[in-house]
C-alpha cells in the first residue's frame, strides 16, 4: 500500500496552483531532521496532501511521488533530500487548521501537534477524515 504524507509549502514561495501549472517539480528546501527523516520515508507512488502555510493555512491539494527520495542536486550537503512530485487534483474544498483542530479524530495529527513540521506521514484514518472534510 502507498504511503499516505503531508508536504507543507508557502504559497508565495511555490504553491498548489503552480505545481497544476508546472505538472510536477522537485520537492527540496527540507532541512528540519524530523522532516528530512520522513522525506526519507517517502516512495514513489506514495500520495501527497499539500498544504499551504502561511495565512493560508490549509490543505489545498493532492499530489503523487513520482521518485524515491535522492540527493538535492542543488546543494553539497548529501543529507538533504529531494523527491519528484506531479499534480493531482485540487481539493473541492480546501481543509482548514481550523477545521482540523476541531475534528475529534484528527486531535493527534502531527499537523496539529507538531505545526512547523513541514514533511509528515498521515495514518489511514486521517487521510480519510481529511478528504471528508474536503467534500463539504
Amino acid at each position: 500500500m502507498a504511503g499516505r504524507w503531508l508536504f507543507k509549502s508557502d504559497p508565495e514561495h511555490y504553491s498548489f496552483p503552480d505545481l497544476v501549472r508546472d505538472k510536477k517539480t522537485i520537492w527540496d528546501g527540507i532541512s528540519n531532521n524530523l522532516a528530512l527523516k520522513h522525506l526519507r520515508g517517502v516512495r514513489r507512488g506514495d500520495q501527497v496532501m499539500i498544504y499551504h502555510s502561511g495565512s493560508e493555512r490549509a490543505i489545498v491539494g493532492l499530489a503523487e511521488v513520482l521518485s524515491d527520495p535522492y540527493p538535492d542536486p542543488r546543494q553539497k550537503d548529501p543529507k538533504l533530500a529531494v523527491v519528484d512530485i506531479a499534480a493531482r487534483e485540487t481539493l473541492a474544498e480546501p481543509v482548514t487548521l481550523e477545521r482540523i483542530k476541531s475534528h475529534a479524530a484528527l486531535k493527534d495529527f502531527d499537523l496539529v501537534r507538531l505545526p512547523r513540521l513541514s514533511v509528515m506521514p498521515v495514518p489511514e484514518s486521517a487521510w480519510k477524515a481529511l478528504l471528508a472534510l474536503a467534500k463539504r
